[in-house]
């Protein structure tokens, strides 16, 4: 620090006053530009997401007693049989090969044996069959298969009345 004071020392007074003068401007430009603006980011991201967040709050509002009056209706009938449904639904989604087998269970229900079938098209499958076909889900058991993304499954699921 003391070589920094002599060398200040040695300088004219107009290259001290320079100096000077540059040390406050570079300091202004460090607090604004390293502590101000990413401050004042966060806090318009943050006001933002709020606004967001009051918009989705009142579309939800505006909108629940339609969606409550969705969820009450059940997938249209289509008069065949579970086990059935499932096999055509299963075809349409592409994991109708890897079932080993299909059972009824019950008198509405099916129980379905899948091997080395993809994760994410099992779950398609099942997301047809509740959302558009009516069926629910009374059990699922999921083991991981030897390659990743591949499961072995057992699914049984119902069709209520």
């Amino acid at each position: 620090m003391n070589k920094l004071r002599a060398w200040y020392a040695a300088l004219s007074a107009r290259e001290q006053r320079t100096v000077l003068v540059g040390a406050v401007v570079l300091g202004i430009l460090v607090v604004v530009g390293g502590l101000l603006m990413p401050l004042q980011a966060a806090v318009s991201a943050a006001a933002q997401r709020i606004e967001s967040r009051r918009a989705d709050l009142e579309w939800m509002r505006r909108n629940a007693p339609e969606v409550r009056a969705g969820t009450l209706q059940l997938a249209p009938q289509t008069g065949e049989p579970p086990v059935v449904l499932v096999d055509r639904v299963g075809r349409e989604t592409g994991i109708g090969s890897a079932f080993r087998g299909t059972q009824p269970s019950g008198a509405n229900g099916v129980r379905v044996q899948l091997e080395a079938a993809p994760f994410d098209t099992m779950v398609q499958w099942l997301a047809a069959l509740e959302q558009r076909h009516g069926l629910v889900i009374e059990s699922v058991t999921v083991e991981r298969a030897a390659k990743p993304g591949i499961v072995n499954a057992s699914v049984t699921l119902t069709q209520p009345k």
